[in-house]
């Protein structure tokens, strides 16, 4: 009797029940740019996993925000949707790669685009886009998306990936090369980079090899309201 008395006294309780909680947050979406050109040496152990280790970063960094990740090189699709669930985003991080889209090119207009449609119903303030490409051969209107996105309350940041004097790209243990046996060399394309970021009320960081700019843009989405 004792015992099934302490028992009643410590109230065991069982099933599930639900609860409401006020999140404070920015949504953050982040196009990576997955074409070819990617695979350019100038960043060890090249331009897009290094990319993909400064998004992990961030994302350990992040509290109550809630992200989402974009692959686009011809095409854009929705890698991740919009999610608080970090470790997530760490796994689908991981398995991107340069044939996560089919078909080659960087249109980055279609990446914003995607981005906008792909923010949650519930998000009104405080949503960003984060584009991390080279920028080359950009193929549509990357400005008029941004600047439609900034119309709609989004800001538009950019992130440029390379050098402008460009590398190589490795390709299957041998080096690109053009129709006419030239090898090609992959150039940063500063000039749309800032005019997206200009047109989308961000601001556009040239990745570095210690710094890669993730972190004064995510300094800057922290001040949005």
């Amino acid at each position: 009797a004792s015992f099934f008395f302490v028992i009643g006294l410590a109230r065991p309780q069982i099933g599930a029940r639900l609860k409401e909680t006020n999140r404070k947050g920015a949504e953050i979406m982040i196009a990576l740019d997955v074409s070819n050109s990617m695979l350019a040496e100038d960043y060890s152990p090249n331009r897009l996993e290094r990319a993909k280790l400064a998004i992990s970063r961030l994302v350990d960094k992040l509290h109550g925000d809630r992200i989402g990740l974009i692959v686009f090189a011809g095409q854009s699709f929705v890698q991740l949707p919009i999610t608080t669930d970090y470790v997530s985003a760490k796994i689908f991080l991981n398995s991107i790669n340069t044939e996560s889209v089919p078909v080659q090119g960087t249109a980055i207009g279609e990446a914003i685009n995607t981005a906008m449609r792909s923010f949650s119903a519930q998000s009104e303030k405080s949503r960003a886009i984060i584009i991390i490409t080279d920028g080359e051969n950009h193929e549509d209107d990357p400005v008029a998306a941004a600047t439609q996105a900034a119309e709609m309350g989004v800001r538009v940041f950019t992130i440029g990936v390379g050098s402008p004097e460009g590398k190589p790209i490795p390709m299957d243990g041998e080096l690109l090369k053009d129709k006419e046996g030239n090898i090609v060399v992959t150039r940063l394309d500063e000039t749309v980079l800032q005019d997206v970021a200009r047109a989308g009320k961000g601001v556009y960081v040239r990745a570095g090899n210690s710094e890669f700019g993730l972190n004064p843009i995510l300094d800057d989405i922290r001040r949005m309201e």
